[in-house]
């Protein structure tokens, strides 16, 4: 499925996530391209799932980040762990209304207000084979291709 569709008003947003999820992701966004990291939401991974926020470093370190909006969001949602086959590192996002002590201690942390991140616990590095890490840096570039080329279309539709 795709989720960026030229016929919507901003073709880099599809409207699945609440208000408060988005929230979420701004602030952590904000930090990661601080830390120098290139970062794109709603990536779907080869299995099928899609990844809150996937960043990629300077050095092509890959991180998954999970955000959670409030502990039923992190309840019921038991498909994280399969993240960690596309990442060298997974992390959960959330905000100050959710207990910190609900996240695992072997995930990294993020706490975010929605204007900036902060990293309060480092995620454990465990690398990524070299054929995998080709194959999903592969795929986020051709994603962030694919947004960039739906977004300038976008634009000049409405310029016309």
């Amino acid at each position: 499925m795709t989720l960026v569709s030229v016929a919507v008003n901003n073709p880099l947003i599809d409207g699945r996530q609440s208000d408060r999820a988005m929230m979420i992701r701004r602030g952590v966004q904000i930090l990661l391209a601080e830390m120098r990291f290139a970062i794109l939401p709603e990536l779907t991974l080869s299995n099928g799932r899609r990844a809150d926020l996937m960043a990629l470093s300077d050095k092509g370190e890959i991180w998954i980040v999970e955000i959670k909006s409030s502990i039923e969001d992190y309840r019921v949602d038991r498909k994280w762990p399969d993240y960690r086959r596309y990442c060298d590192r997974l992390f959960f996002a959330t905000h100050a209304g959710v207990p910190l002590d609900i996240f695992p201690e072997d995930c990294g942390l993020f706490l975010s207000d929605g204007y900036s991140g902060h990293l309060l616990r480092d995620a454990p590095e465990h690398r990524l084979p070299p054929a995998t890490r080709k194959s999903v840096t592969l795929d986020f570039s051709r994603a962030a291709a694919q947004r960039l080329m739906a977004a300038e279309w976008a634009a000049q539709l409405k310029s016309v």
